[in-house]
C-alpha cells in the first residue's frame, strides 16, 4: 500500500505540473457538455419546401398558409412549375417538392377528393422520414378542418365531406436504405480520425524524443519538413479511404453513382484541410496526451455537429454558422452528393472552396506557429 501511495502521489503530480492538461480535462468537456446538447438537435426542423402551385384559390393559400405556419417547414420556393420545384430538389435548395393540381378547390366541392404529389429527396433518410410525415400530418389536419366547416355550412353526410389523399415519391434513395445515408458519413469519421490525430501524434513524438531539436538546426527548411510529415498521412488518408468504398460494396452493396475521380479530388482537398488541422494541433502540444486530448475534443464535436448522424438545417442559426467552418460537414455533403446523386464538380464547388479555404488557414497558421515555437 506504501509503494502505491507513492505512485499514486507521483501520477497526480506529473499531471498537476502540465497545466495544458488540466486545462483540457476540465475546460474542453466543459465546453462540449455546453455545446453539443444545445446543437445536436434530433428533432427536424427548418425543412426547405417548394410549393407549385397551379391553383391559386383560398382552399390553396390556406393549405400553404398552414404548412409554413407550422414551425417545421420554410418556402424556399414558390412556382407554377413543377420542373422548376424538382430543379430546387436536384441543386440541395429544397428538401420537398409540393405540388397542388389544378382545380384544386373546384374538385374538392364537385368530386369530393383530392390528390396531392410530394417528391422528398431521401439522401438524409432521417430528414426526409420526419418530413413527409410532418406534411402528411399537417395535410391530414387541414384535410380534418376542411371536413368540419362541410359539415359546418351544410348538411352533407361524411360521405360526402371533402378527402384529400398524399402520392409521395422518394427521390436518390427511393426504399429509404439507412446505410446509403450512413456509411459515406462513417467513412469521413474514420478518415477524420487517422488525419487529425496521427498527424499530430507523429510530429509530437519528435518532441518527445527529442530528434526535432536536431533536425531545427540542420539547414532542412521548414516547409520541407512538414510537406515530408503530411505527405505520408495524405497517401494512408487515401488508403484507409479505398479501403472504406470497397468495404461498403462488398458488407452494404454501395456503389457511387458519381465518378470516383470527384470523391477522390473531394477527399485530397478534404485531408489538405485535416492533416493542417493535425499540424497545428501539434504545435500547441508538447506530449502526445495533451496532442490526443486537443484530437478528441475537435473531433467530438465534428462528429456530432457535421451531420453525420443529425441534420445540420435543423441546427440554431449560431451553430450552422459555425458547421460551416467544419471540413467534415462539407466533406460529408459532398460524400452523400456524389454517392447518391451522381453530382458532378459543378455541384460541389462551393464545399470544394471551403475546404480548400479551411485548409489555408490551417496550414498557414501552423506553419507560422510552428516557426514561432520552434
Amino acid at each position: 500500500m506504501r509503494t502505491l501511495f507513492f505512485l499514486l502521489e507521483k501520477e497526480f503530480r506529473q499531471i498537476m505540473r502540465n497545466k495544458g492538461i488540466v486545462r483540457l480535462l476540465i475546460i474542453a468537456p466543459v465546453i462540449q457538455l455546453i455545446l453539443l446538447p444545445l446543437a445536436a438537435d434530433y428533432s427536424v426542423k427548418n425543412i426547405s419546401i417548394a410549393v407549385v402551385d397551379n391553383d391559386h384559390s383560398t382552399a390553396s393559400q390556406r393549405l400553404i398558409g398552414k404548412i409554413t405556419s407550422s414551425g417545421y417547414f420554410k418556402l424556399t420556393g414558390y412556382t407554377g412549375s413543377y420542373t422548376a420545384a424538382l430543379s430546387m430538389v436536384e441543386q440541395e435548395k429544397a428538401d420537398l417538392a409540393l405540388q397542388i393540381p389544378a382545380h384544386f378547390e373546384k374538385d374538392l366541392v364537385r368530386e369530393n377528393s383530392q390528390k396531392l404529389y410530394v417528391a422528398i429527396n431521401a439522401i438524409e433518410g432521417t430528414k426526409a422520414n420526419l418530413g413527409g410525415a410532418y406534411l402528411s400530418s399537417i395535410i391530414t389536419d387541414f384535410n380534418d378542418q376542411l371536413r368540419v366547416d362541410w359539415h359546418t355550412t351544410g348538411t352533407a353526410t361524411t360521405s360526402d365531406a371533402p378527402q384529400i389523399t398524399v402520392a409521395a415519391s422518394n427521390w436518390y434513395n427511393p426504399y429509404m436504405d439507412f446505410h446509403l445515408y450512413i456509411v459515406p458519413a462513417i467513412l469521413v469519421t474514420l478518415v477524420t480520425t487517422l488525419a487529425a490525430m496521427q498527424t499530430a501524434f507523429n510530429i509530437v513524438q519528435e518532441k518527445e524524443s527529442g530528434t526535432i531539436e536536431q533536425i531545427n538546426v540542420t539547414p532542412l527548411k521548414k516547409h520541407i519538413f512538414i510537406i515530408g510529415k503530411l505527405v505520408p498521412f495524405l497517401v494512408l488518408g487515401i488508403i484507409l479511404f479505398t479501403l472504406g468504398l470497397l468495404v461498403g460494396w462488398l458488407f452494404y452493396g454501395i456503389v457511387p453513382v458519381g465518378s470516383f475521380w470527384v470523391l477522390y479530388i473531394s477527399l485530397v482537398d478534404y485531408l489538405f484541410a485535416m492533416l493542417g488541422l493535425g499540424l497545428l494541433l501539434a504545435t500547441y502540444s508538447t506530449t502526445q496526451m495533451q496532442a490526443m486530448s486537443l484530437s478528441f475534443f475537435f473531433i467530438n464535436i465534428f462528429n456530432m455537429m457535421s451531420g453525420a448522424f443529425t441534420a445540420v438545417d435543423s441546427m440554431p442559426g449560431w451553430a450552422r454558422a459555425i458547421v460551416q467552418t467544419f471540413p467534415p460537414s462539407h466533406f460529408i455533403r459532398i460524400m452523400r452528393m456524389v454517392v447518391l446523386k451522381g453530382s458532378g464538380l459543378s455541384d460541389i464547388l462551393y464545399d470544394l472552396g471551403a475546404m480548400a479555404l479551411i485548409g489555408l488557414v490551417l496550414n498557414g497558421w501552423a506553419i507560422l506557429n510552428y516557426r514561432k515555437t520552434a
